[in-house]
């Protein structure tokens, strides 16, 4: 059975784990500490970094984006629509949401690496303000709840998790579409609640 490397906390593995689900391609979740990365996860990815997709058949696949298309192309374009402009839709959905992850991951590892007076508030500052500005895009957007979900919903929804989880109470003013929408989201799809961002 293939193996997703992946730590609880982290909306990469998130997003991946619900794609493999929602592509139908069973798998086994193998929690993997990335702090001091053990010597099985440098051999799947020498960057230390997870999610990574172990396929049945040997190799590994990284990084998240890497993972999702591999998983359409197994599934026979489960994950993204057909339509040439709706699938680059779903694409750059994706990338921003990774985006958005990218920024708040530099944030917390900039509090959680340094002591107190190292921290480097302008560089804060910065990663938030690339994170609240996606937000305020996907936000004025129309995002309907999907009757069929792609790879952008799902890392939309890993995003949002994982903003709940470590950065709950300062990004939700002024973005109720985006709470409404993952509310909605979760009670359509119950089945993909286990695999969201936690501590």
């Amino acid at each position: 059975m293939p193996k997703i490397l992946f730590s609880k906390a982290s909306p990469y593995s998130a997003k991946v784990r619900m794609a493999a689900h929602q592509a139908g391609i069973a798998f086994e979740s193998v929690a993997t500490e990335t702090g001091t990365p053990p010597e099985s996860l440098l051999e799947a990815n020498p960057l230390g970094k997870i999610p990574v997709f172990i396929p049945d058949e040997s190799g590994a696949i990284y990084d998240s984006r890497v993972i999702t298309q591999y998983l359409n192309r197994e599934s026979k374009g489960s994950l993204f629509p057909r339509n040439g402009i709706k699938r680059l839709e779903a694409e750059q959905m994706e990338a921003l949401c990774d985006g958005i992850c990218d920024a708040a991951l530099a944030h917390v590892y900039e509090r959680r690496m340094r002591p107190e007076e190292l921290v480097h508030q302008p560089w804060l500052d910065r990663q938030w303000d690339k994170a609240e500005r996606a937000l305020d895009l996907l936000n004025g957007q129309t995002i309907s709840l999907p009757t069929k979900v792609h790879a952008g919903h799902l890392a939309l929804r890993a995003t949002l998790a994982y903003l709940a989880l470590r950065f709950e109470g300062k990004w939700e003013k002024k973005r109720g579409k985006l709470t409404r929408w993952a509310d909605r989201f979760d009670r359509k799809f119950p089945e993909l609640a286990a695999y969201l961002p936690k501590s």
